[in-house]
């Protein structure tokens, strides 16, 4: 893959400057063929397979990151969604996650995905027992990632999950309380989830995907932000076509990473996720990115305009520099994750509604919100369904990552380090939903779906 001098000197300071990296390098695993009704046999099948796979993926990376000097931030893996083949009880669920857990522990990854089921349109048995399990599995756990996919606009909400759902949230948010709920950070809900998704809490390798792939997650906020600087007061032709140079040559960057990759491990190269994921260090924050737009502040009118200009140029310029973009591509609103959303909160600009908002035009949905602990289950679980219905209707991803804090109450902090950073508290309107939420069955899907 040829790369111009000049495009290699402006990578080099983009890395060195502005907090540009490849944030994941994720191998998908199919694990349909591990499939046993005996739990001992399933157990063995997976930890050997998940091992043998990618038992030299956090190696050949590390080489990689060494030899391009590109920071490589995280090593993951994601399997077949664990629903398809628990075919066990909830004790046998956990079971799996345990050895999913050891599986990692073993290959050196931070996290694996893939404890996830598909009930869309409704549950089968096996998917039923994984998703009651996943409070349990998730307390067992420290690099188990769990994903349940409740909506598509083809089949509609299968608002029985999505109650379901609500008490799970609320069960593991009490199982973690001595961490503020983190347990919880590890479990999202879908509507539309892709296949290809390098990014955790919700990767998994779904069932459309080949036996095994390398699929790459690049990010820079702090690139992007530091391109617009130079053409503040320009019009707005002038600041999306800025954002796609900028995010070609992110996006090139993810394409060499996704390529060696690929060859180095002899496994296909899949897709290059261009996701502007924020942290929580000063100039990686896509909330910044919007106020350098001309916004106040995050949250204020405006800012679902901005983030839609933002969104789709990141796309358009990504699409370019890649032959397969795929995942969720596009910015990414996580509130914890963000210091500068995390101010957005605390003075006052930015709240669940206006967050809500913003998902019809971004990559995901409300990601990382923690609210009370008092929070009761049936208000979660509408908060679900709402964020369900704007993926339904627009057909794209929007998913909900929400921790009901145990003992926190809103303007307090929770901790959760690293990656995560910490989250303020945001209220939640008290209004009694639970009528609405305890009717169960299914949303029907929306007229526009009828597309054969």
């Amino acid at each position: 893959m040829f790369i111009p001098a000049d495009e290699i000197e402006q990578t080099v300071r983009m890395i060195s400057e502005e907090h540009l990296d490849i944030r994941t390098v994720t191998m998908g695993i199919n694990l349909l063929d591990c499939a046993s009704d005996d739990i001992s046999v399933k157990c063995r099948r997976i930890y050997d397979k998940i091992t043998s796979k990618a038992g030299s993926l956090v190696s050949t990376v590390c080489d990689i990151e060494k030899e391009y000097g590109i920071p490589i931030v995280n090593k993951r893996i994601s399997v077949t969604p664990l629903g398809m083949i628990a075919n066990t009880d909830t004790e046998g669920c956990v079971r799996l996650a345990r050895t999913l857990e050891k599986a990692a522990c073993e290959t050196g990854v931070n996290f694996i995905g893939g404890f996830s089921a598909l009930v869309h349109k409704g549950y089968t048995e096996s998917e039923r027992a994984l998703t009651e399990s996943i409070p349990y599995a998730l307390n067992a756990t420290s690099r188990v990632c769990a994903s349940v996919n409740a909506a598509t606009t083809k089949a509609g909400i299968n608002m029985d999950a999505v109650r379901d759902l609500g008490l799970l949230i609320k069960r593991s948010a009490e199982l973690s309380k001595e961490t503020g709920g983190s347990d919880c950070a590890r479990l999202v809900v879908f509507a539309n989830a892709p296949e290809d998704n390098p990014f955790m809490a919700g990767a998994f390798h779904g069932p459309g995907e080949p036996e095994c792939v390398i699929n790459v997650g690049v990010s820079g906020p702090g690139v992007v932000k530091r391109a617009i600087e130079k053409v503040r007061g320009e019009d707005f032709t002038t600041l999306a076509e800025t954002i796609k140079k900028t995010a070609f040559k992110i996006t090139r960057m993810g394409q060499l990473v996704a390529k060696e990759a690929s060859d180095r491990l002899g496994v296909p190269f899949g897709i290059v996720d261009l996701s502007l994921a924020p942290t929580p260090a000063v100039g990686d924050s896509v909330a910044r990115i919007l106020e350098e737009m001309g916004l106040e502040h995050c949250g204020g009118p405006g800012t679902t305009a901005a983030l839609a200009l933002l969104n789709d140029a990141v796309k358009k310029g990504g699409i370019m520099a890649s032959s397969h973009v795929g995942g969720l591509s596009g910015a990414f609103i996580p509130v914890s994750e963000d210091e500068g959303m995390i101010a957005a909160v605390r003075n006052g600009a930015l709240c669940i509604e206006k967050l809500e908002a913003m998902t019809c035009v971004c990559s995901v949905g409300l990601d990382m919100i923690v609210v009370p602990g008092s929070t009761d289950a049936a208000s979660i679980s509408a908060v679900i369904a709402d964020e369900m219905a704007i993926g339904t209707v627009n057909n794209k991803t929007t998913a909900v990552r929400i921790i009901p804090a145990p003992g926190k109450e809103p303007g307090d902090t929770v901790e959760f380090g690293g990656l995560l950073g910490s989250g303020p508290v945001m209220p939640v309107r008290s209004y009694d939903c639970s009528a609405f939420i305890d009717r169960g069955g299914r949303i029907p899907a929306p007229v526009h779906s009828l597309r054969n």
